[in-house]
Formats: C-alpha cells, structure tokens, sequence
C-alpha cells in the first residue's frame, strides 16, 4: 500500500496523513495509486482502489488546505474518494486535470440526475441549471447573461460604490468593534442581487436562512433541507406571480417575459433559475469578503500595501479568488458519457470525477510560488469562478462587488483589526467566518 509523502504508517498497517493547522484530517485512511490505463477495461470486475473519505477537512476552522491534497498532486492525482453519501468518485487535484474535466463536454453534469451521485447530504439535487448540459443549460443561460455582461456590471459600479461607502459609513457611526458579515459582507451582495432579480433587499434574514439550508452538508436532515427549499422554491413563486401582475424592469420581469411571451423557458424553469440568481448571486460574494479580510490581517504587510495603493485591488481580488479555498471540497461531480483519460487515469464511462478548485489552484505546476500571495501574478487564469459552460455566470458582477468591497475597506478603514474570534461556517459547502468580529 502506497501512502503519500510525509505520512506515516499506524500499528494498524493504516496511512496516517500529515495535517495542516486547523484543518484535522476527516479519518485516517488507506491511500492508493489509481488505477491507470491506455485501453478500456474488458472485465466488470476489474479492481479499483478502495475510495478514501473525503472532504479532507470538512471539520476544520480557517483557510488552509489539507495537505493530502498537495500529496494527490505529487502523486496520482487523480485519487478514488467517497463523500458522505452517494457512489465513488474521482478527485481531481491537479490544475490541467481540472481544467480538462471542466471544460470537455464529454463530462456531463445532466447524468448526475440519474445516478446516484457524490453528494454531502442525503437529499438528491433538483433539476436546475447547475444540473444541465447543452443545449437545455445554453438555452437557459442565454436568458440570464444579458444582465452579467461586462457593459451592464460596469453600469452598476457607481451605486455599488456608494453602497459600500454608505454601509461602512454606517458600521463605523454604530462603533467599534463590529461584525462584519452581518454589517457589510452580507447586506452588500443581498442588495445588489434584489436589486437586479426584483425581490425585497428586507428579507435577507430569511434569504440568509434559506441559503444556508441549500448550502448544508450534513447540518440539516433530509426532510429539514427539503422544507427550507420548498419555501424558497414558493416564496420566489409569489414573486413570480406579483411580476406577472406589475412587471417592472429587473431581471425577473425579463424572464417572466421570456417565458409567457416566447415560451422560451418551463415555469419551473423560471422558478428554479430565480433560487439559483439569488443564492448564488450573493453567497459567494458574502462569503469571500471577510475570506479576504481575514486573510489580509493574517499578513498585515499585504493589508498595507494595498493601503497604501489602493490601485492595486483588482490584481489582489484575483489573487485572493485563487489563493482561498472557498468549497470545503469538491462538488457538482461531472460523469463521463465515454471512457475518457484524465492525468494518466482512465476514467470509465458512467463513473462520476470531482474537481478540487482549491487544489487546483494551489498547483506549483501552474502557478509560480502558489503558497504566496502575488497580487501581480501575471495571466492568472484561476479557477475561482470555474472553467467550461458552467463558469460562474455571474462573475463579473462578483469581481465588481469584491473590488469595490475592498477598495471601500482599505481607504475607509485603514486601520481595520481582528477584535475576536471568528464562529465559522461549519458542515456548509462554503469556508468562511459567519461572524468576524473587527475594530479600527
């Protein structure tokens, strides 16, 4: 049995891994090399390594990233991992791997519907446009990307900026110290996607709570997760029908016209689109900004620089997008409709792969120094935001909300600290403090 660099064998013969601060490994597992192949199995019952547990640090505080995932990428990297429900999977670790697995069409993200997939939680997915291949998932983002493009975020910087000026302006009047994430991550991107989408900024307490809920690992039973989103699923419903009624000009109108004028979409559809606009049109967003805050204060020097350069912002949101490992581990496995070879893996057709964006990321192969943040990287080409026809839709606007974030932060709050301990974000899908208590 083969163990990764740095592990040590147990009295048990089992491979323990080395383990990173604040983020204990899941398990002590087995480790074996894949299987590699040039030529489709002939026999059903031809042997695959034995999966490990994953994710590898579903249980751990702060930012960092296991190292097993480092030992994947020296090693196999494509590794065998179970997640907490559903069949095997493939890992993919390394940034050329994931990028292929991402971007080839051969991989379908509609046969996870009909398998059953590696999941976090007990309950199935829904069919959404995170679920859907071409041409069923370029009909429906057609539909959407109109409100993203450059041109129209560009438009919507000068209210986001005075937005973010406003709410800091009000979180410093209030006193220090304050919670960030409650008085300025979150309320920025609930705004703004409200705005756009047509529904009451007013309600992001329970937007919070539903997002949560669709963002759980194992926090929520079954029949807790399926509850929360039937009242999302019907709340957005109600909207739907009050846009019918008074149709006004936000992305919803729009798509209320698209479906009743030119039947362009199913009423599901529509209802399902407008849950993943607004969940995933601020979660990521409410989640970065103290990511990038805390990591920031964690290397005051590079706080200071952009102080003292505020131009430098836009090179450090990408920077930052690459260097944070949001996803507490990989997600959305992709299917091989055909027997596909991936990093020296065969991978078979029906079996699922899933993509480490945090790993990928980190890979020296790809990226130059990648355990130090370079807010000059030149052509960094993360994946943050993805690869292939599922790229984050809604990109643009998240780069926009982070750059005007943390360039109203460094000039306005210069003196920005760390007052408490942060309660973070624990059995969710995303890594990040709930609450991050600062000063000035």
């Amino acid at each position: 049995m083969l163990g990764p660099p740095g592990a040590t064998q147990s009295a048990q013969g089992r491979t323990a891994l080395p383990v990173t601060t604040g983020n204990p490994p899941s398990a002590t597992f087995p480790w074996e090399r894949p299987l590699t192949s040039t030529t489709p199995p002939t026999s059903t019952s031809l042997s695959l390594p034995a999966p490990v547990p994953y994710p590898f640090n579903e249980q751990g505080d702060g930012l960092g990233l296991h190292a097993a995932y480092a030992d994947a990428r020296e090693g196999a990297g494509m590794v065998r991992v179970r997640l907490p429900h559903g069949e095997p999977a493939w890992l993919a670790t390394r940034y050329e791997d994931a990028r292929f697995v991402l971007g080839d069409l051969r991989f379908s993200r509609a046969m996870a519907l009909e398998n059953d997939e590696p999941r976090y939680n007990a309950a199935r997915s829904k069919p959404s446009i995170l679920s859907m291949d071409p041409p069923d998932h370029t009909r429906l983002r057609t539909l959407v990307s109109r409100a993203f493009t450059r041109h129209q975020v560009e438009g919507l910087r000068p209210w986001v900026r005075e937005l973010t000026s406003g709410l800091l302006d009000e979180m410093v009047a209030a006193g220090s110290p304050a919670d960030l994430v409650e008085n300025f991550a979150l309320p920025l991107p609930v705004q703004v996607i409200c705005e756009l989408l047509g529904v009451p900024a007013s309600d992001r307490g329970q937007f919070r709570v539903w997002s949560d809920a669709l963002l759980s690992t194992t926090r929520l039973t079954e029949d807790e997760l399926k509850e929360n989103q039937d009242q999302l699923t019907g709340y957005l419903a109600g909207y739907v029908a009050e846009r019918r009624a008074d149709p006004r000009d936000d992305l919803m109108s729009g798509l209320i016209e698209a479906r009743d004028a030119k039947d362009r979409l199913s009423e599901e559809e529509l209802v399902s689109l407008c849950v993943a606009i607004l969940v995933a049109g601020h979660e990521t967003t409410a989640s970065q900004i103290p990511n990038f805050v805390w990591t920031l204060l964690e290397q005051p020097e590079e706080w200071q620089r952009l102080v003292d350069d505020p131009e430098l912002v836009p090179g450090a949101v990408e920077e930052l997008m690459r260097y944070i490992p949001l996803g507490a581990g990989a997600a959305f496995p992709r299917y091989a409709k055909e027997d596909v070879e991936v990093g020296g893996v065969l991978v078979r057709r029906g079996e699922a792969v899933v993509v480490s964006l945090g790993s990928a990321n980190r890979d020296p192969a790809r990226f130059d120094e990648p355990e130090t943040l370079r807010f000059d990287r030149p052509a960094n080409q993360h994946l943050g935001f993805g690869h292939g026809v599922h790229h984050c839709l809604g990109a643009q606007l998240a780069r926009m909300e982070l750059q005007e974030a943390l360039r109203a932060l460094v000039t306005k709050v210069p003196g920005l600290r760390i007052a408490g301990e942060p309660e973070w974000k624990r059995q969710m899908l995303v890594r990040a403090p709930r609450v991050l208590p600062v000063g000035w």
